[in-house]
């Protein structure tokens, strides 16, 4: 729960400036699930990881829930 709160208080410091931006829209719930909670909502993180080459599916009827395909082949180890 630390990380994710983290992760959001990057993510608007980094929106909110137009130097020196943080690629926040890269981090992605663990199941690679987009995160609602970033600035501008999906709209914006699935526009820019689509302009970097990702594929972006939905998954649900009703509550629709976005994710990028494919995911783990991203992933960098740390």
């Amino acid at each position: 729960m630390t990380a994710g709160i983290f992760i959001n208080i990057v993510a608007w410091a980094s929106y909110q400036r137009s130097d020196n931006i943080t690629s926040y829209w890269r981090v992605l719930k663990s199941d690679g699930e987009l995160n609602f909670k970033y600035p501008e909502g999906i709209k914006l993180q699935k526009r820019l990881l689509e302009e970097e080459g990702h594929t972006i599916i939905s998954k649900g009827t009703k509550n629709i829930k976005y994710y990028v395909k494919d995911f783990e082949k991203s992933l960098i180890e740390l």
